[in-house]
């Protein structure tokens, strides 16, 4: 079995989700920190130019999106479950949800100027002109739209007055009774705001939000051990992708297994990578590409969210 890399850097609200996810999972994992700006070419030789945080790599196989990453994590240890049994389309499209509207609404208030003030207080001026610069350009050019920081503030209270609600009411100790991908996917951006004292009270407000908060937390980050970049490149150039998925599925634009392709992400962070479609499912997309630092390398991609075009 390859070991689980994980390329990531720790104020990343979408790495925490995924850390979470493997310490949810009880999984042993290694550790590569990325920058949290580009360039990024150690990452971008595993991925052909996809750059969002995180990335997980298994050998030369290597998953975009936490989306992804969190069914690839569910094949590797099937219980506890992400997807619980007859639950599966609620807590998907729950997390979907999550991860778009209220990671979006937590960004315009983390990047509001009384906060960042405070979490990037001890930069200086020019470096965070050059972090906000990044994010503008990771934002822009998608669908994604952000909130002002005027209507964020409008529209929180009512966001965690309907979480406050639910979680009271709800009979098990998570968002849908046992845990699942939904509590993960809403718990990211809540610690986002928790990392400073300007916006933590938009999360410590609600009582019931802040005792689930702190049981989702409580999964930690399971075991991990730190790898340098050019290590897990190193392990990609030698190690051989694993076999495809064994999955029947009719695509419903015609695109073919052998065709060159690009595929990108349609929200934000849309570079685009280039490559041979080996493989279309209902999950899933797997382009193969070479690198001459990573070798022949397999780059996994949700479909939902990502778009497909002939290159």
């Amino acid at each position: 079995m390859s070991e689980l890399i994980l390329h990531h850097y720790p104020t990343s609200p979408f790495a925490e989700k995924a850390r979470l996810l493997l310490g949810f999972k009880g999984l042993s994992w290694r550790s590569v920190n990325i920058s949290p700006v580009m360039p990024k070419p150690d990452l971008t030789a595993l991925t052909g130019g996809y750059r969002r945080t995180p990335v997980l790599q298994m050998g030369a196989d290597v998953y975009c999106d936490t989306a992804l990453i969190a069914r690839r994590l569910e094949q590797e240890k099937a219980l506890p479950a992400f997807f619980p049994e007859g639950q599966e389309m609620i807590t998907a499209t729950f997390a979907a949800w999550a991860d778009s509207v209220v990671f979006q609404h937590a960004v315009s208030l983390v990047f509001q100027p009384a906060s960042v003030a405070v979490r990037f207080g001890k930069l200086s001026p020019e470096a965070i002109k050059a972090f906000l610069a990044d994010r503008a350009g990771l934002f822009s050019g998608g669908s994604a739209t952000r909130p002002s920081a005027e209507q964020a503030r409008h529209q929180w209270p009512t966001i965690m007055a309907r979480l406050e609600q639910q979680l009271q009411r709800e009979q098990g100790d998570f968002l849908f009774g046992e845990p699942s991908i939904a509590d993960f996917a809403l718990a990211h951006s809540l610690w986002f705001l928790k990392a400073t004292h300007v916006t933590s009270p938009l999360v410590d407000a609600y009582p019931a939000v802040l005792a689930w908060f702190g049981r989702v937390m409580g999964f930690g980050h399971g075991a991990f051990s730190e790898m340098t970049a050019e290590e897990a490149l190193e392990i990609a150039r030698n190690a051989t992708p694993a076999a495809l998925p064994d999955e029947q599925f009719d695509e419903p634009n015609g695109f073919e297994v052998g065709q060159q392709v690009v595929i990108a992400a349609t929200d934000y962070g849309v570079d685009p990578v280039a490559g041979e479609l080996l493989f279309a499912g209902r999950e899933e997309l797997i382009l193969r590409r070479e690198d001459e630092r990573a070798g022949v390398v397999h780059v996994h991609f949700p479909r939902f969210g990502f778009r497909i075009e002939a290159q």
